[in-house]
């Protein structure tokens, strides 16, 4: 049975003994649980031991009340606690000096999904510099990386940071979020007191799960529209739609599972895929759909769709790469559609001058591969393959899990 790092801390005194008699923080939301559905800051207190003094929120506020992007959570006092909660997607998103002020440790208990661009992994970086910077330590309470440890996508560029790119990772980066805090330290510098609370029992390459232990843990949506583990592999492909004048399928149930648009065939743009690229269509249950957006892009009108499916015996972990297939589904698009207003333009976390898919990208690889009528899988594939290998040489010996 897997043991979570929260689930350590609370049932080996050992493991926290070096917090006693220090101001605590926690940087938390809705899946920060216990692996009995306990909230870590219900159990943290209840602990009697230690002394917390505050809380973080992240995107989506540490309650996960808000369910779109750029939706801002302000500061609150928890009404059981007491204890002012902050918010790092409100007013600000690099923590201030004042509230730096309120701990001498901050317990980070995230569940993160395994994508670059998942804010969590900014905030990650922002607090990483900024406890550095003020002399404070940092505490990861580890847990799964439910897309596993499969790598893929492009590096990001240098120039093209922001809140979804908070330096040169890859898209799917394959490491839990403690192994990712280490990963910032090494490339930031720094000094930096950084634990990391491991995980006992999690073998990241284990089946079925592949990176999620199923049957041992509930999953918790870590965000509104992280609803499934499915959606959890989809992810480091479909959310490169958010970039697209496309429905990422928000305002339905199965947001960023699924792909469409009402001024399009998708049977048509798959057998195109099926035809450039089989191999970027392997290990997953494509299937064609219609669906109806309650809200967001195309909202109440009928659009043609793709829904990706890895919870069939068709999925094949090792072989299931989304980035590409999502790459391939724009370029088919592309192909089958060449005036399609495929870029959106609008603010994205806040950015205005840049478009949202580079943003996403890291970079402008993507979108003119995309836009390039000359340009095949295999262009794509040859600067894909080297940011890989470039990326598992680079973390290898930071992985703490076999």
């Amino acid at each position: 049975m897997i043991q979570l790092g929260i689930d350590r801390l609370l049932t080996d005194p050992a493991v926290r003994q070096p917090l006693h008699g220090r101001r605590l923080a926690l940087l938390g939301h809705p899946a920060s649980v216990t692996a009995q559905g306990r909230q870590s800051l219900d159990a943290l207190m209840a602990l009697g031991d230690l002394r917390i003094t505050a809380a973080f929120g992240p995107q989506h506020g540490m309650r996960g009340d808000k369910q779109d992007n750029m939706m801002e959570t302000a500061d609150f006092l928890d009404p059981r606690h007491g204890i002012p909660v902050f918010s790092l997607y409100g007013a600000v998103r690099y923590p201030t000096p004042a509230m730096l002020e309120q701990f001498d440790v901050l317990l980070v208990d995230l569940q993160d999904i395994g994508t670059r661009i998942y804010t969590y992994v900014t905030t990650l970086a922002y607090l990483i510099d900024a406890c550095a910077a003020a002399g404070k330590s940092l505490w990861v309470l580890d847990r799964p990386n439910p897309a596993g440890r499969p790598v893929e996508g492009s590096i990001l560029e240098p120039g093209w940071e922001s809140f979804v790119g908070a330096g040169p990772l890859i898209m799917r980066h394959g490491l839990t979020l403690g192994e990712l805090a280490r990963w910032f330290v090494s490339r930031r510098g720094g000094d930096l007191d950084l634990q990391v609370v491991s995980m006992d029992g999690y073998r990241p390459d284990a089946a079925p799960g592949y990176g999620w232990p199923l049957a041992e843990l509930a999953w918790v949506n870590p965000s509104p529209n992280a609803s499934s583990l499915n959606m959890a592999r989809c992810f480091p492909g479909t959310v490169l739609v958010e970039g697209t004048t496309l429905s990422e399928g928000r305002g339905t149930t199965v947001a960023l599972e699924l792909v469409g648009a009402p001024d399009i065939d998708c049977e048509r743009i798959l057998a195109r895929m099926e035809s450039l690229c089989p191999a970027w269509t392997a290990g997953v249950l494509i299937r064609p759909c219609w669906f109806e957006p309650t809200f967001h892009k195309h909202v109440g009108t009928l659009c043609s769709g793709l829904q990706l499916h890895t919870d069939t015996a068709a999925y094949r972990h090792d072989q299931f790469r989304p980035y590409r297939l999502t790459a391939l589904l724009l370029k088919s698009l592309r192909l089958e559609y060449p005036d399609y207003p495929l870029w959106r333009v609008f603010p994205y976390e806040y950015e205005t001058e840049r478009l949202a898919i580079d943003l996403l990208a890291g970079g402008p690889l993507l979108r003119e591969w995309v836009d390039d009528p000359h340009a095949a899988p295999g262009d794509l594939e040859q600067r894909l393959a080297a940011d890989e290998a470039r990326w598992l040489d680079e973390t290898l010996g930071l992985r703490i899990y076999p």
